[in-house]
């Protein structure tokens, strides 16, 4: 067994013990007895058929997004699991408000095959940052909490530290595309020691206009990433009812 491997296959198993000794709640649907139940694992809203090339936004036919067409965003692709609708936006809420915190390994576990079938050359996963005080606040990034064990199980390094949000911005909910884009502009600052010449993953738990994740890929080229590719756990569409989070 490779190192990676016995590192990922011990954080699952304490994670496993943990639950034996404090048994857990489905942060899908509150069912006592399991992190993320089987039910909602078989009952997520994944996202398939034809999506833009670059954005990763659903559409009918193949190709860029017009979108993308007038203007491509710096990352290489942009990818999301599910559409952002219960199970997995109680769940996602639960993991960021609700510090189930465990709820991070059951998620990245279901995303594994998910990103290996993408086919992406990546080296390293870098989670977007908190700011120092959204970070004092919560005491942890949920982010964090899918990207570490997401690197593990597929064998990737872990850079938590090479992004970094050095100014407050205000929250994204109810703001518009542009106003999202002006409200993250220049937010990001790259480490180079951690990410020069490597092909990043860039990991944020939901996507809506993609302005955070543009803000992030931005920066890591500019900090010398060799290339950047985007990944969101779900995706918020207009044609389910668009939701802010």
């Amino acid at each position: 067994m490779g190192g990676s491997a016995l590192v990922y296959n011990l954080y699952r198993l304490t994670w496993t013990a943990l639950d034996w000794i404090f048994p857990p709640v489905c942060g899908g649907c509150g069912k006592p007895g399991s992190r993320w139940c089987h039910e909602c694992q078989k009952n997520v809203p994944v996202i398939d058929g034809n999506v833009c090339d670059s954005c990763g936004t659903p559409q009918s036919a193949e190709g860029l997004c017009e979108a993308c067409y007038r203007e491509r965003p710096p990352y290489r692709a942009l990818r999301s699991w599910l559409v952002f609708d219960d199970p997995i936006r109680s769940a996602l809420h639960h993991l960021k408000y609700r510090r189930d915190v465990g709820l991070g390994d059951s998620l990245s576990a279901q995303m594994t095959d998910f990103i290996r079938g993408l086919g992406w050359p990546i080296e390293v996963v870098v989670p977007i940052p908190l700011s120092q005080a959204r970070r004092r606040e919560r005491g942890y990034n949920q982010v964090a909490l899918i990207a570490h064990p997401l690197s593990l199980a597929l064998g990737l390094g872990y850079a938590p530290q090479a992004l970094v949000r050095w100014k407050n911005t205000h929250s994204q909910v109810g703001l518009t595309r542009e106003q999202r884009r002006e409200n993250v502009r220049g937010v990001f600052r790259a480490d180079p020691a951690r990410i020069r010449g490597k092909i990043v993953l860039l990991m944020d738990d939901v996507a809506t206009t993609g302005s955070t994740l543009v803000a992030g890929a931005e920066a890591l080229l500019e900090g010398g990433a060799s290339q950047v590719y985007a990944l969101t756990v779900a995706r918020a569409l207009a044609r389910h009812g668009l939701r802010h989070v």
